[in-house]
């Protein structure tokens, strides 16, 4: 069934002793230490929030994904990414370096953001910060500040924000920052010219509304390509004046037999920009999912494993549907393509 856009979670009441102070925060530290492209943009309402909650702050982060620069690289509050190895005995020199800096600087506020993250609260103890603020469930002697629960947050993209808002003594608001990368407008003109050309490579037919599906997701999530070209059957059907592409995974080979226009790009921002002039992009839960919400275009999010209240994407166009059940075509009619 089609679901609304993921709402914001009623946040529980704080439990923190004291809230943190809102004066004299100029350094933060963001210790998120993902490897993941969803994990890494469901950390980005936490930048604009510490934006809005500490204006002449600047932010460095720990990342473990070397996409960090470019998801993070536009907040003009981030100062540094530190991106860790994927694995520490692979490149120690480069580990070590990266912990020798953090243990060498001075902050005024240090966030493990997640909450359950060893490596997260691992590297908060190892920085310098007047005050520390994390979950309590997890080594809570580390902290300064400790907020005692996650429990009724249910998205993960929500539980930095609740960490931050309990602090502060605002935990009860219900406005949502949405995630964003910050493209700029040359990067969507770039993204635009690009898709005319792959959908109307004569030039002759003009501007034109175009679906864009993402057949690639790990694990469980994954779903076959024959089922993909029934659903898509359906949906061409359905909207017989919108054109189909496939977004490419990053391993360079369609999933679907290259029976549409394909678009590949290894550039995380130039695949961003062309996923902001789609009419819809159809995935399963994935990161280039979240990339979509992140460009501010309305995403379906297919869900057949996982729990779309915790990891569905969240927006004013963006909903789910719970695939488990349905067939393809069962699951193509419930795709709406809003106009825009």
């Amino acid at each position: 069934m089609l679901s609304t856009p993921v709402q914001a979670d009623r946040f529980p009441a704080a439990t923190i002793a004291a809230a943190l102070p809102r004066a004299d925060i100029f350094r933060v530290l963001v210790c998120r230490p993902t490897h993941t492209l969803g994990n890494t943009l469901l950390l980005t309402p936490l930048l604009r929030e510490i934006q809005s909650v500490f204006p002449g702050a600047e932010v460095d982060i720990v990342t473990r994904t070397p996409l960090g620069p470019a998801v993070f690289g536009r907040f003009s509050n981030v100062r540094k990414v530190h991106c860790l190895p994927a694995h520490a005995f692979a490149k120690p020199l480069q580990f070590l370096k990266i912990l020798w800096t953090l243990r060498s600087a001075r902050y005024d506020l240090v966030i493990d953001p997640h909450p359950r993250s060893r490596t997260g609260r691992a590297l908060l103890g190892l920085s310098r910060g007047r005050y520390k603020l994390g979950f309590g469930g997890w080594k809570p002697a580390m902290l300064t500040h400790a907020v005692g629960s996650v429990d009724g947050v249910c998205h993960t993209g929500h539980q930095p924000l609740h960490l931050l808002r309990s602090a502060v003594g605002h935990a009860g608001s219900s406005s949502q920052p949405t995630l964003d990368i910050g493209l700029s407008a040359d990067e969507r003109a770039e993204g635009r010219a690009t898709l005319q050309r792959l959908v109307d490579p004569d030039g002759g037919r003009g501007p034109r509304r175009v679906i864009g599906v993402f057949a690639n997701a790990t694990g469980p999530k994954l779903l076959e390509g024959a089922w993909w070209l029934r659903l898509l059957a359906t949906l061409a059907a359905r909207y017989p004046a919108h054109d189909i592409v496939e977004i490419v995974p990053a391993f360079g080979r369609s999933m679907l037999g290259s029976r549409y226009p394909t678009f590949y790009s290894t550039d995380l921002r130039r695949l961003a920009g062309f996923l902001s002039q789609l009419s819809l992009f159809v995935s399963a839960d994935c990161g280039v999912m979240h990339l979509a919400c992140a460009s501010a275009t309305p995403v379906t999010g297919i869900f057949s494993a996982t729990d779309p209240a915790e990891w569905g994407p969240y927006g004013p166009h963006d909903s789910t549907i719970d695939a488990r059940g349905l067939t393809p075509e069962q699951v193509a009619e419930q795709i709406v393509v809003p106009e825009r």
